[in-house]
């Protein structure tokens, strides 16, 4: 049989590849080169590792499960150079001399699930398009490149991919890594923005990112996180801005913030927080931008010093209150604490029995100034009275009489003064009854 015949045959054979138990004796392995072997089973190995290639065999079994092509001399991947390959499950090009992978690369393997490029010292840069159409990928070794970046959106077509720590290590020249969707975690030493977002990361080893000296940027938004550990950033001290928002954050421990001394941005927002206790936050009082809005914040006492602090640099806005009732739907901005013996009480447990009491006591406090002011001018008005009467030497022989008709007045100046005092205490007494319900129906 001729090599065009081969090849014809191959065509065939993988356009049939999807139909049940095809045969296998076919001899598809005598188109590799001498140094190749195929495993005898339907979904063979082949092996090609080791085996001097400077390029890329033209041709592999279409039914081929996994390559290996380890520790030959390759030194660049063409646009789908690995033809159509439909049960091709792993590739491995590692120990190679591979400087450029053209974009599209891997088109042809749709099935493909784990790849190795490791040790490949010449590959400094990826395309955001190198690993389209492999959208199965679950396993990507990329360790000892020498990669400078990893852009952004370049795993954008891989659900599935989930990453070895040790995928990413000794890439020393690493600055910027994009790893969006990817459920991965790394420890690379030179790294300065690191982005994790939109994973599934539940929590994080004690010491997640330690040795991660130079961080200048690091996303966890978009996880799945509920507490944040005073382990966590001990060493970056380098850390300008931290996303944190869009997990279901309930709780951050006490010194988690207190190494980043050059943290300028924090971003909180979107999670379940209901408080924020100024320790934790004292280590980060001079952020530049905090952002805290979609938490289910209590407005309690416990927040008083975030509400001064809020006023004070007008950096933060839209801290919404849930709870108390009393203040749900407002702006942290806008609750005003009361205070009772110079002390804070919460909104929610203001003790309406003294605060009621007080009120009363004030409007009697009103009353009786009142009518002590009102006694006073009754006072100098007699006075008055005696003082203009003697100034006109008023010394009347009907001395006796006109007395009488003077206190007969007078008596009923009394009573009436009495009676006004009379009413004047009930309209007091209702008045103080509608402050003490206006208090209590607002609070």
């Amino acid at each position: 049989m001729s090599f065009e015949q081969l090849v014809f045959f191959q065509d065939i054979w993988c356009f049939w590849s999807s139909s049940p138990a095809p045969p296998r004796s076919l001899g598809l392995c005598a188109l590799l080169p001498p140094s190749c072997s195929c495993t005898p089973e339907r979904s063979c190995s082949v092996l090609c590792d080791r085996s001097r290639l400077a390029e890329i065999p033209p041709e592999f079994p279409c039914e081929a499960a996994a390559i290996n092509l380890d520790k030959n001399s390759l030194k660049f991947l063409s646009e789908r150079a690995f033809g159509t390959l439909p049960a091709l499950k792993s590739l491995s090009v590692e120990h190679n001399n591979i400087s450029f992978i053209t974009p599209g690369a891997f088109k042809g393997l749709p099935n493909l699930v784990e790849l190795k490029l490791a040790n490949n010292d010449y590959i400094s840069y990826l395309h955001t398009r190198t690993f389209t159409g492999i959208k199965k990928l679950e396993r990507l070794d990329l360790s000892n490149c020498n990669l400078f970046n990893i852009p952004d959106r370049i795993f954008i077509e891989q659900p599935a991919l989930r990453q070895d720590p040790s995928s990413f290590r000794g890439m020393e020249n690493l600055t910027h890594i994009y790893l969006e969707r990817c459920r991965i975690e790394a420890d690379l030493v030179r790294l300065e923005n690191f982005y994790l977002n939109d994973n599934v990361l539940a929590d994080l080893p004690r010491s997640a990112f330690k040795g991660l000296v130079c961080l200048k940027m690091l996303n966890l938004g978009g996880n799945k996180l509920t507490n944040v550990s005073h382990t966590w950033f001990g060493d970056q001290v380098e850390l300008e801005v931290l996303y944190l928002d869009r997990n279901q954050l309930l709780n951050i421990e006490e010194g988690a913030f207190e190494n980043l001394t050059s943290l300028i941005t924090l971003h909180l927002n979107s999670n379940n927080l209901t408080t924020f206790p100024f320790p934790v936050f004292q280590p980060v009082y001079f952020l530049a931008r905090l952002f805290l809005f979609r938490n289910p914040w209590v407005c309690d006492c416990s927040l008083e010093w975030l509400k001064d602090w809020m006023e004070s640099y007008k950096l933060v806005r839209d801290v919404p209150c849930a709870s108390p009732s009393s203040v749900a739907g407002l702006d942290l901005s806008e609750v005003v604490f009361a205070r009772v013996n110079d002390t804070c009480v919460d909104p929610g447990e203001l003790n309406l029995t003294t605060v009621s009491s007080q009120i009363v006591a004030t409007t009697e406090n009103r009353f009786n100034n009142l009518v002590s002011k009102l006694l006073q001018q009754e006072l100098r008005e007699e006075m008055g009275n005696g003082t203009e009467s003697l100034r006109n030497g008023t010394l009347m022989s009907e001395e006796g009489k006109l007395s009488s008709g003077v206190e007969g007045r007078r008596g009923n100046g009394n009573q009436t003064f009495l009676c006004f005092i009379v009413v004047v205490r009930i309209v007091f007494d209702l008045i103080g009854q509608l402050d003490s319900y206006y208090f209590l129906s607002f609070t």
